[in-house]
């Protein structure tokens, strides 16, 4: 399964995960679900809808179990991983996966978002 893995800042909105995940699925073949950290769902709840996709909460304590190719300071005070886009989309993807794209911004610096593609059904 093919996952777009989020993190964003408080009052993200749809449109800065949009522009997200535009930018990284540059190339990339489509989505079938998108996650993020279980206390960031609701926006991303708005942006499932929308795009008619499922959207996967990912317990905080399971992102600080995945090696993520990106290391933000931030993201590792706030979280304990080195990127929360990046983590989420390996996360949600299960075992064996894979990063297709690395984190990528949304021009407003609201939202991340990284896809990967692993095992989960």
């Amino acid at each position: 399964m093919i996952v777009a893995g989020f993190g964003c800042r408080s009052g993200a909105e749809a449109e800065s995960l949009l522009a997200a995940l535009a930018s990284a699925q540059r190339g990339c073949q489509g989505v079938a679900a998108l996650a993020a950290p279980a206390d960031k769902i609701a926006p991303l709840a708005l942006l499932g809808e929308r795009l008619g996709l499922p959207v996967l909460p990912i317990a905080p304590a399971a992102l600080r179990t995945v090696t993520t190719a990106t290391r933000s300071p931030a993201s590792l005070a706030a979280r304990g991983t080195g990127s929360v886009a990046e983590a989420a989309a390996l996360a949600a993807a299960g075992a064996g996966a894979r990063l297709l794209t690395h984190r990528h911004i949304s021009p407003d610096r609201m939202a991340t978002c990284a896809i990967a593609e692993g095992s989960t059904p």
